[in-house]
């Protein structure tokens, strides 16, 4: 089969088993391996359906500019989109996030415009005030706002979800994901819970993040929000795609159990992911020794992103070590 573009091979990522890192636990712990989508990661699913959904609308013309905050993998994915359609990018991201990522994002012919970490998400020098400033300001150009838009959660209840039903054939007991814009905790957890009501779901948040007290009081405490190195999950606001009826426990995972996760995973599993991934997957298992799950339970994990993002972070030693990740 030949595919028109490379937009159209998006999805139907493979659920890999792990075996070392889970010890002695009795359960089936099946990773569902996101960097294999042709932007390597799980935001190629939601780029694709909220440019779909913008064209369709008519909020996208041709020859009209995306503009967009993201940590690099959403970009990426809007990217890929771009460069089939004709479309312009500029994307706005954080002084935290790796220079592999804003690499990549300008060889695709995006613009990068790097924010500082450490300001409130209304200073107008946030990633999120810059982006939407500069979609006021560029003519004939679409800010897709992956954290509030619909599409977002929309296309993983299109994809994630029936993929992990039909690959499970039915027999996933247990949902777990990284808690960033929402989408795909929600999206996926929605479709599986209308299958099987009893599925539980794990969102997995990063120490120094809102998620977890608000999941747990109902509380945004901003007091919870803390620096971190752990890119791509936690947030410092609650996106309009977190739906928490959805989410029956959340763990938090700090910045040093991530990241020697994430090296485990390659070294071990042979899956070179991000820190997000180690994070999830250390959070699952955490939460698997908590509940004593046992062999009939079938707990799938999503791997967000690959390795290439970090190499100059998680798999180069002198960073591992100066951050204390390393013994």
């Amino acid at each position: 089969m030949i595919y028109n573009s490379i937009i159209d091979v998006i999805g139907n990522t493979p659920l890999v088993r792990l075996h070392r890192v889970t010890g002695d636990l009795k359960l089936t712990v099946a990773a569902k391996v996101e960097y294999l989508n042709p932007g390597q990661s799980v935001k190629d699913r939601i780029a694709v359906k909220m440019i779909d959904d913008a064209e369709q609308k008519g909020l996208l013309k041709p020859g009209g500019t995306i503009i967009e905050g993201t940590s690099g993998n959403t970009g990426m994915g809007l990217a890929l989109v771009a460069a089939v359609r004709g479309y312009k990018c500029i994307f706005t991201t954080t002084d935290k996030q790796s220079q592999e990522k804003i690499d990549l994002l300008r060889a695709l012919g995006a613009k990068v415009e790097v924010c500082p970490t450490n300001v409130a998400p209304d200073d107008p020098r946030s990633y999120y005030s810059v982006a939407k400033r500069l979609s006021r300001e560029i003519p004939n150009s679409y800010y897709p706002n992956q954290y509030d838009n619909p599409s977002n959660s929309r296309a993983h209840y299109e994809t994630t979800g029936p993929e992990i039903w039909e690959q499970t054939e039915g027999r996933v007991t247990h949902y777990v994901a990284g808690m960033g814009t929402g989408g795909t905790i929600t999206g996926a957890s929605t479709y599986l819970k209308e299958k099987n009501p009893d599925i539980q779901v794990v969102g997995v948040d990063s120490v120094g993040s809102v998620y977890k007290k608000y999941f747990e009081t109902g509380e945004f405490d901003e007091d919870e929000i803390k620096p971190y190195i752990t890119e791509g999950i936690g947030e410092d606001i609650i996106p309009g795609n977190v739906n928490m009826d959805l989410i029956d426990a959340v763990v938090q995972v700090g910045d040093k159990d991530a990241m020697q996760m994430t090296r485990r995973l390659a070294k071990e599993e042979g899956l070179f992911i991000g820190g997000s991934c180690g994070a999830a997957v250390f959070g699952a298992l955490q939460y698997a020794r908590e509940q004593n799950l046992g062999e009939n339970d079938v707990m799938v994990v999503i791997l967000p992103d690959s390795g290439t993002r970090y190499i100059s972070k998680i798999y180069n030693d002198n960073w591992m070590r100066e951050h204390g990740f390393m013994e």
